[in-house]
Parts: C-alpha cells; structure tokens; sequence
C-alpha cells in the first residue's frame, strides 16, 4: 500500500508542478491535476487535503534541492570546485525539476505569499551563508574582488533560466527538449565565464 500511495502522490504532485506552471495557483483546478495524474479527483484531497497545501508541496519539493545545492560552500573549500559544483547542481534542479522551478520563480516574483516563514528564512539564510564564503574566498585573495551578491545573482540567473525560459532556448536552439549534452554544454560554459571572471586579478 505504501508504495502505491507514493505512486499517487508522485503522479498528483508531477501533475500539479505542470499545472501551476502553466496557469498560476488562482486558475488551476485541482480536476486538471487529477486528469493529468490519471486519477480520481477525491484522491487530490486524500492526498494533500487542499489545493494550497498542493502549491506548497510543489514549491518544497524544489527547495529541498535547492538548500542541498549548497552544501559544497564553505570558506576553507577551494573556490574552482565548490563554484562549480554549485552550478552543475543548479544545472540539475533545471533539468530535473522545469516545471517546479517555474513554480518557484512565479512564487518568488509575486512576493513568495505562499512559502511559509521557516522557509524563507531557510532560503535567505542559505544565500547568506554563501555570500559570506564568497567574501572570505575575496579577503583572502583566493578569487577576485567583485560584489559576491551579483555574483550569486548571476549564477542563479544562468542556471535557472534553462528550466524558466525553456520555451525562449527551445525556440532558439530548434529542439524540442534538451538532451544530457546540452545540459552539459551548459554546464561547461557557466562554470567557465564565472571560474574566468573570478580569476584573481
């Protein structure tokens, strides 16, 4: 039973992050994500109990990710590897979770109404922790002096823009979905304009 419910619940909250997506928390129905799922719409609400608790399942099964993605910071970590780690994991998120992360950017962008204060705090703090180490790394000579507050910026916008500009890339490059070596290519540039432009002067 146990891994059925997992089943149903990985199908309701696959279902969900598309929806959402797509049409923002007020105008979808949790009868399209049942019909999506390939489920009876009762199992929606046995399930998660309510359409909000849905939205806030999808946004955590982002954040969960995205906390884990820093772990490799830590100011007596060696600049080159934890930077790019950190990408290819942002990389990932992108990869594995596109429509999740639309969620999450649509979430962010209306002034995150719906992440609970815990979480926030977990974000920030997670985003603080980095900057400071990016900040040591700059005060010991170990990268050059820029703002490690764009820094940060400019690598969540490289990263994330594969999963929340996917229609604009997908346009651009003629394909209909990324493949691993796109990914990858990805993966290779971003790391190669930041570890470049963090080269001690």
């Amino acid at each position: 039973m146990s891994t059925i419910r997992e089943r149903n619940k990985q199908l309701i909250l696959r279902a969900a992050s598309e929806e959402f997506a797509d049409k923002g928390f007020a105008a979808t129905k949790t009868s399209d994500i049942a019909a999506k799922a390939g489920l009876p719409k009762p199992n929606v609400y046995y399930y998660f109990k309510s359409k909000e608790n849905l939205y806030r399942e999808v946004l955590e099964s982002i954040i969960e990710p995205i906390l884990q993605a820093s772990t490799p910071f830590n100011p007596e970590g060696v600049p080159s590897e934890v930077l790019s780690n950190y990408i290819r994991s942002k990389i990932r998120i992108s990869r594995d979770l596109p429509f999740a992360s639309k969620v999450f950017a649509s979430e962010i962008m209306h002034g995150a109404p719906h992440l609970s204060a815990d979480l926030v705090e977990q974000l920030n703090s997670q985003a603080k922790h980095n900057i400071d180490c990016i900040q040591t790394w700059i005060d010991r000579g170990q990268i050059a002096p820029i703002d490690p507050n764009h820094l940060m910026f400019s690598i969540w916008a490289a990263t994330q823009t594969y999963a929340d500009f996917d229609w604009q890339i997908t346009a651009i490059t003629g394909k209909a979905k990324l493949d691993e070596e796109d990914y990858e290519a990805a993966a290779q540039t971003i790391i190669r304009l930041v570890l470049k432009g963090c080269e001690p002067d």
